[in-house]
C-alpha cells in the first residue's frame, strides 16, 4: 500500500533511476537472442524522458536472469525494485510508464511487472549502491 505522503511526494526532485545490466550476460546475443540490446537502451531512455535516469552497468551478477534492470526509487522512498528477463518492448513500456507516473514508493506498478520482478541477495544489492 502506498501512503498519502508518499503519492503527494514530487517525483521531479530526484527522479527515479534505472540500472539496465549489460555485462557478461545481459546485452549479449548468445545469451539472450532476439533482442536488440543496444536499441533497448535507447528506447527505455526515450520512454522515460526526464521522469528518471538510465544508466547502464558492466553486470549486476544475477546472470540467470538476464537481462535484469533494477528500478530505483525517487527521493519520495520506496525500495528498488529488480526485474529479471525483461527481453520485449512491452516490458520496457510498463516500466517507462511506471517510472513516469513516479516509480517505487509513489506509484504502483503495473500488474504484469509482477512477473519480472525477483529478490536479489543482499550481497548483489550492497553492490548496486556501493
Amino acid at each position: 500500500m502506498i501512503s498519502k505522503r508518499a503519492r503527494r511526494a514530487a517525483p521531479e526532485t530526484a527522479p527515479c533511476r534505472i540500472t539496465v545490466c549489460r555485462g557478461c550476460c545481459c546485452g549479449d546475443p548468445r545469451k539472450v537472442p532476439g533482442v536488440d540490446h543496444a536499441g533497448q537502451t535507447a528506447r527505455l531512455r526515450a520512454a522515460v524522458g526526464d521522469a528518471g535516469q538510465v544508466r547502464v552497468s558492466e553486470c549486476l551478477d544475477v546472470c540467470d536472469q538476464a537481462n535484469v534492470m533494477v528500478v530505483q526509487p525517487s527521493a519520495a522512498g520506496g525500495r528498488p525494485v529488480w526485474l529479471g528477463l525483461v527481453n520485449d518492448d512491452d516490458a520496457l513500456a510498463d516500466i517507462a510508464a511506471w517510472v513516469r507516473s513516479g516509480g517505487p514508493g509513489v506509484a504502483e506498478p503495473p500488474g504484469v511487472l509482477d512477473l519480472y520482478e525477483f529478490t536479489a541477495s543482499r550481497r548483489v544489492g550492497k553492490a548496486l549502491d556501493g
